[in-house]
């Protein structure tokens, strides 16, 4: 199961012992925004380097959305949207006036060319 998967899973059971509306659950599972980039640079050899980032913003209904970026070679949109779901949760329940929000870039640190600074 991913993390996804198991992050929705979680909450519809909280969902349901909350007595949550059906709708409201629903449009509590939705992200508000997901964002896919990719850049292409140029190395030092001549060769390109392409880089992907993916930033969900899972809910921004009590604050601004904030938090960090995962750099990681491994980690999926999935993975990236079931962490901004968890800090929606986290934050609320910790009544801090942020919404969830995590992002991920593609990290090749053990393919990078000595000397290749990152941007």
């Amino acid at each position: 199961m991913n993390a996804l998967v198991a992050t929705n899973r979680n909450f519809k059971l909280a969902a349901r012992l909350l007595g949550l509306d059906s709708k409201l659950e629903k449009s509590l599972l939705i992200p508000f925004r997901e964002i896919k980039v990719e850049c292409t640079i140029p190395k030092h050899n001549g060769s390109l380097a392409s880089y992907v980032g993916f930033r969900v913003q899972h809910d921004n209904a009590r604050g601004p959305v904030k938090r960090g970026i995962r750099y990681h070679p491994e980690v999926d949109p999935d993975e990236v949207n079931a962490l901004a779901q968890l800090m929606t949760w986290k934050t609320a329940v910790a009544n801090i006036p942020y919404g969830g929000v995590k992002g991920r870039r593609t990290e090749q640190h053990r393919r990078r060319s000595k000397g290749f600074a990152d941007p």
